[in-house]
């Protein structure tokens, strides 16, 4: 083990980058082998639901590796101005669509942030400058806490089916 900080620093992004894409790829998968009623299934009052998680997780992409970076707009990526809008399903939303969907926001998320250093400042959020490493840590905790209400979720809709079997 060396004591030299530039190749802690160095694999410092594979780690995060592992980290992200295993959250990212464990919230998709929360859809796999559901019928388009279990994915849409409300239970509890707000808009949660399995498939509005990944729906939310696909926004969480763009407004952290799009929008933080690039700075454009959320109306210029194509987004809802509330986060609350994002959990939203319309009628062409299906497991197919949502997980699709996810999967091109988090390849588009990865190239735009490919040249990027985890020190260097993205300036398109609210808060101010912040540096692409805030913005991987952030998204991992978000992707983890939304992973957990996924397995509950998930847990809950398979057990009132076997339940009503």
């Amino acid at each position: 083990m060396t004591d030299d900080p530039a190749v802690h620093h160095a694999a410092e992004r594979p780690m995060l980058d592992a980290f992200l894409d295993e959250h990212r790829a464990e919230l998709r998968a929360c859809l796999d082998g559901l019928t388009e009623e279990q994915a849409r299934r409300r239970l509890v009052p707000s808009l949660t639901t399995l498939l509005g998680l990944v729906k939310h997780a696909t926004f969480v992409e763009q407004v952290w590796f799009d929008i933080a970076v690039t700075c454009r707009s959320r109306a210029e990526v194509g987004l809802p101005a509330t986060v609350d809008e994002s959990f939203a399903l319309t009628a062409d939303d299906t497991v197919a669509s949502v997980q699709a969907a996810h999967h091109a926001a988090c390849e588009a998320s990865r190239r735009t942030v490919a040249d990027l250093d985890l020190d260097d400042l993205v300036r398109g959020n609210s808060r101010g400058p912040l540096p692409l490493r805030w913005v991987y840590l952030h998204v991992i905790r978000e992707l983890a806490q939304h992973a957990g209400h996924a397995d509950i979720l998930r847990e809950q809709v398979l057990a009132q089916d076997a339940d009503t079997a």
